[in-house]
């Protein structure tokens, strides 16, 4: 079982790749404020209990593959570092709160996509054949 995270009643390997813009594609995470930004994200993953596999900062967007609790919805893991990172980054840095008057640093929208080590196909012939040979129904009862 290598590679699995274990909590107190489950044994897990939820892997999510993530991206996220900045509003309007401005070029803005340079310099302080990518250094910034990318210490913010690492915080709040790891206050969250969420391993960051792989990152990058580019200068108009997050790239991450994170390996995350079952407990915790992609939704609300992007929300809650998009708005934390989004709030601070503007309080650290007035010519953000300049540029993004509006209080909204990242674009609404994100990418998510979860990452395994086997595929689709594995997983339905794996629950296909596990009781019954050659059963053509896609939910079975083990009789």
């Amino acid at each position: 079982m290598d590679g699995y995270r274990k909590s107190s009643h489950a044994v897990y390997d939820i892997k999510y790749h993530v991206i996220w813009v900045t509003k309007y594609r401005y070029k803005v995470l340079r310099g302080q404020i990518a250094i910034r930004a990318r210490q913010l994200i690492r915080q709040g993953c790891e206050a969250r209990g969420i391993t960051i596999l792989q990152g990058s900062v580019g200068k108009d967007h997050i790239h991450l593959l994170l390996s995350c609790p079952p407990s915790m919805a992609p939704s609300k893991i992007l929300q809650y570092l998009k708005g934390r990172s989004s709030r601070l980054l503007q309080d650290e840095f007035p010519e953000l709160k300049k540029r993004y008057w509006g209080q909204h640093l990242w674009a609404r929208g994100y990418f998510c996509a979860t990452v395994g080590t086997v595929t689709e196909e594995i997983i339905r012939n794996y629950i296909a054949n596990q009781f019954n040979e050659g059963n053509d129904e896609i939910f079975k009862i083990d009789e």
